[in-house]
């Protein structure tokens, strides 16, 4: 004959076996549910960026060849040149020194860009085209080095 306490305890290990498999096969159905999502989400990107990427190629300045190198013309300010001919970047540099209170340095510009002024490598690109808005009249750079637009 069996033990009754022993059959008991299998019957009740039995029970919580059962519970917690009910409750692994319910997470993983919102694990599968979620990973669905995801690969939807993740063609939808891709899809999205893909079109970016065209608009953004459609609307990008054509680049100028010096020494058989691609580089952008930035024209010079002239009564005709609307900046609307500046490539986009420049355009929002333009914006962002109009937009301060008064001459800004290159760092100040960066912060209201967005970009990581605390690393070098990304603030001195910036810095070469401020100056570049500079020779071709977009800006003025002042004597301590802070940008301002022309009058």
């Amino acid at each position: 004959m069996l033990d009754p306490e022993l059959l008991e305890r299998i019957t009740a290990r039995r029970a919580e076996l059962d519970e917690r498999e009910e409750l692994l096969a319910k997470e993983l159905a919102e694990v599968r549910a979620e990973r669905d999502e995801l690969a939807v989400a993740e063609r939808v990107f891709e899809r999205v960026s893909e079109q970016l990427a065209d608009e953004r190629a459609s609307a990008a300045p054509t680049p100028g060849q010096v020494g058989g190198r691609a580089v952008m013309l930035i024209p010079h300010r002239t009564s005709g040149v609307e900046e609307t001919t500046l490539p986009p970047d420049y355009q929002r540099i333009l914006a962002a020194v109009r937009q301060a209170a008064g001459p800004v340095m290159a760092r100040q510009v960066g912060d209201t860009l967005g970009i990581d002024v605390s690393v070098r490598s990304k603030l001195e690109p910036l810095r070469g085209k401020l100056v570049g808005l500079v020779d071709r009249g977009w800006l003025r750079k002042l004597p301590d080095g802070r940008f301002t637009t022309r009058l």
